[in-house]
This record gives structure tokens, sequence and C-alpha cells, in this order.
């Protein structure tokens, strides 16, 4: 079904810009969130991945956040560094690194879900339970209809 004809072009530019502004609001939150751990909402999604869907390898990583594989290589030295994950040589291809959580990595990742849904409190916060139950099914009839 089209919502939108060729006279509402400034409605479809002004939806684009209010879904981006509120993913940006969405990361600014969760950085503040994120502070204490010195971690950047790029580099929690990572570790996010790494812990909850088991992502190993920088080629996955890349895929589901959306980076190219410099960007992603920067991202993953400055969690090195920060000592939150480790590059161990693969076993069977002396070419291949696959990411593993540190120590100091595992126990950020156990705070993952407090940090996540504190994030999540505060910019749902204006919404009543009937708008949040609602905003969540057509977010996710949205997703259905993307393939996600």
């Amino acid at each position: 079904m089209d919502h939108f004809s060729d006279d509402d072009i400034e409605t479809v530019f002004k939806w684009g810009r209010q879904i981006h502004r509120l993913n940006c609001c969405k990361d600014r939150i969760l950085e503040r969130h994120l502070a204490a751990y010195d971690i950047t909402a790029a580099q929690f999604k990572v570790m996010l991945l790494m812990n909850r869907e088991g992502m190993t390898t920088s080629a996955e990583l890349c895929r589901c956040v959306m980076l190219d594989s410099g960007a992603m290589s920067r991202m993953l030295d400055r969690l090195e560094t920060k000592d939150m994950i480790k590059r161990v040589r693969s076993t069977t291809d002396r070419r291949q690194f696959h990411l593993e959580l540190t120590a100091k990595g595992q126990e950020f990742c156990r705070q993952i879900p407090l940090i996540a849904k504190k994030a999540f409190n505060d910019l749902l916060q204006p919404f009543t339970p009937s708008e949040f139950k609602e905003f969540d099914r057509m977010l996710t009839k949205l997703l259905i209809h993307a393939g996600i």
C-alpha cells in the first residue's frame, strides 16, 4: 500500500530524518549508561553480538552491524586494548583469527541486560503502557515486512 504521493515528499524526508534522529537518540542514551564502562554504543553492539549471538569472526560482525572491515578492525583493536576481547588464531586456518571475550569482557556482558533495560526505559519513557504495546506491535510488523 502506498502511503505517500508525489506531493508528500517533504513528509517522506521528515520521516527519514525522524527515524535517523531516534536511532541517534537511542545511541546517546545508551552511551550515557555506558560511560562508566568506557564503552561506546557501537562497541556495546559488538559485545552484545559476541555474547548473545555467539559471533566469533570479524566478518560475521561486519555483516550484522553493517560496518566495513577496516572500521570493524579498528573497533576490535580498541576493544582488545580495553581487554574486553582477544583475537585467537584459528587452529584450522592460520590466516584467520577468532574473537573471544576476555574475563573482563565476560564480566561486562553480565551487565548488558541491566544497561539495555535502563537505556530503553529512558528512551521509551514518554509512552503509556498501551502506546508501548502498540509501538511494539507496529515495529514488529515493519521488521517482519522487511524480512528482519
